[in-house]
């Protein structure tokens, strides 16, 4: 598959999510192995399923800024750096651009036409609650 028809497709996936169209999953395979923190490893659609009931769950909207996408791509890979916020479901808005910056990283793989690896490194502490980790790390209380 061509560079831009791979990168095409991983635009389409932060779209549809964006917009909450549930036709995201028609993007991947039915085998598709996936990661996100927190959530661990999965494979196949219905853990991407789960996966989106567990995190939805938290969230009112979440937005990504495609536009400022920093994106690579290698043979059959597309890797995906960029910022993404939105609103949590109880109406806390992140990211803070204080402590958290809504920063992540996708690492999509495709295997004919169609997702078949998405690993997301991201800090799932979307909207900071974890406040002792965060004193110590940004310096506001010794380890």
């Amino acid at each position: 598959m061509e560079k831009d028809a791979l990168v095409k497709l991983a635009i389409e996936y932060f779209k549809k999510v964006d917009a909450g169209d549930a036709s995201y999953l028609d993007l991947f395979s039915e085998e598709v192995d996936f990661f996100f923190p927190k959530f661990g490893r999965a494979m196949g659609k219905d853990s991407l399923v789960e996966f989106g009931n567990r995190i939805g769950s938290s969230l009112s909207s979440i937005w990504h800024d495609i536009d400022g996408f920093n994106i690579t791509v290698s043979g059959n890979t597309v890797i995906v750096e960029g910022q993404e916020g939105g609103v949590m479901s109880d109406g806390t808005v992140w990211p803070d651009n204080k402590i958290s910056t809504g920063r992540f990283c996708s690492v999509f793989e495709f295997t004919d036409h169609l997702i078949s690896r998405m690993y997301v490194y991201v800090d799932p502490d979307f909207p900071s609650l974890d406040v002792a980790r965060i004193s110590v790390l940004s310096g506001q209380q010794q380890a």
